[in-house]
């Protein structure tokens, strides 16, 4: 082997040594990042996280809670890939009252030029859809349509800090969809809201979401994994997902109880 060959090796090796300390990875797609986090709990992540030094960082304020949850087949839980907008109060004058054929005119402009959703072009499979919607409002952001629109196109589940109308559907649809629910929004967006930005850092719940981050969200709440940290979380947070199934199934089987997704291998 040449010097140059051996120095790339070196180099190469080195590397791979700091990203597995820090727990920094390398070029990781998508799919195999949320392949690491399949079946893990926020308990789980959140003791990953303390274990890398995020501790009481990356947990969203309890108020972001499931809308609806399934303790049968455990539907509502679900782990994405952040993809974010920002939907921030309007300050325009809106003419009242208006004739219908001037309301429908009027509406279809805003939802067209202020009020839309560019982030829909960056949805496919595993995309977690994160809404800061924060002072918006009585305004109803998401809804059962657009909901399941996008999860049609790939979503796993939506995260917001308000702005969730529709609820009985969006139950009914079985989308997985966190929110506060002292904020939900029932007014349409024109009049009320601008679409500010799209794939941009945003705060929900008091912890910073970048796009790309791993979203974990149960009934225990909304875990927020920065993504240089993705691979290293995953792997303290398997181990303790393993040790608390293997000790619960212990219990299972001493208190005969039939095993159940919770504990089983």
């Amino acid at each position: 082997m040449d010097n140059a060959n051996l120095f790339l090796k070196s180099l190469f090796l080195c590397l791979a040594t700091l990203w597995c300390v820090s727990g920094i990875t390398l070029a990781q797609t998508d799919e195999e990042i949320l392949a690491l986090y399949q079946g893990l709990r926020v308990a789980d992540v959140s003791d990953g996280l303390d274990m890398v030094g995020l501790q009481d960082k990356c947990l969203m304020d309890t108020r972001i809670e499931a809308l609806w949850k399934d303790t049968n087949d455990m539907s509502h839980i679900f782990r994405g890939i952040a993809v974010t907008a920002r939907y921030v109060p309007t300050n325009r004058i809106v003419k009242t009252p208006m004739d219908k054929e001037e309301f429908q005119q009027w509406e279809g402009q805003w939802y067209g030029e202020l009020s839309n959703e560019p982030f829909v072009e960056f949805i496919k499979p595993g995309t977690a859809i994160i809404l800061d919607v924060q002072g918006d409002g009585d305004t109803g952001s998401v809804g059962s349509f657009n909901s399941l629109d996008w999860f049609s196109r790939g979503a796993r589940g939506i995260v917001s800090n308000g702005g969730i109308r529709d609820t009985d559907e969006i139950i009914k649809q079985k989308i997985p969809t966190y929110l506060d629910h002292a904020n939900r929004g029932r007014g349409i967006r024109p009049g009320r809201n601008e679409i500010e930005s799209v794939n941009q850092p945003v705060s929900l719940g008091g912890v910073l979401v970048r796009p790309g981050d791993v979203i974990v969200a149960d009934g225990d709440g909304v875990a927020v994994v920065p993504r240089e940290h993705a691979q290293a979380v995953a792997g303290f947070a398997l181990e303790i997902l393993k040790k608390d199934k293997s000790a619960r199934r212990s219990l299972y089987e001493k208190l005969e109880i039939p095993l159940d997704s919770t504990v089983e291998e």
